[in-house]
C-alpha cells in the first residue's frame, strides 16, 4: 500500500510538470552552459539537501543526481530537508571561473512530495 502511495505521489509531480509544458532540465546542463539559460524560466527536480526559511521567505539547495543548485523563494518558505521537489523558476547565472559555475534559481512554482 505504501509503494502505491509513493508511486501516485511521483505520478502527481510528473503530471504537474507536464501540465505547465516546461521541460525538466538537469542541474548539470544548467551549470555547464549558464549563459544559455540566464534569465530564462527552467524546471528542475530533485531532493532538498539544506534549507532555511523565515517570515515566508527561504532558501534551499536541491540535488538531482547530476549536480546541486541553490533555490531562493519569494514567498511560501522553504521545504524541509529530504523533501522531493519539482521547481519552476528563473535561472540566474552568478559567475563562471574556470570550470566552476555558480548560479541560483529564483522559485516561481514548487511541487513537493
Amino acid at each position: 500500500m505504501r509503494k502505491l502511495a509513493q508511486s501516485l505521489a511521483v505520478l502527481g509531480v510528473v503530471l504537474a510538470f507536464l501540465s505547465c509544458n516546461t521541460k525538466v532540465t538537469s542541474i548539470k546542463n544548467l551549470l555547464s552552459d549558464p549563459g544559455k539559460y540566464d534569465g530564462k524560466t527552467v524546471a528542475i527536480r530533485g531532493q532538498v539537501q539544506q534549507s532555511i526559511g523565515a517570515l515566508g521567505f527561504g532558501a534551499y539547495e536541491v540535488k538531482d543526481g547530476t549536480g546541486t543548485i541553490p533555490v531562493v523563494t519569494q514567498g511560501g518558505g522553504a521545504p524541509a530537508r529530504g523533501t522531493e521537489v519539482g521547481i519552476e523558476g528563473t535561472f540566474r547565472a552568478a559567475y563562471t571561473l574556470g570550470v566552476q559555475s555558480r548560479a541560483v534559481l529564483v522559485e516561481k512554482k514548487r511541487v513537493s512530495r
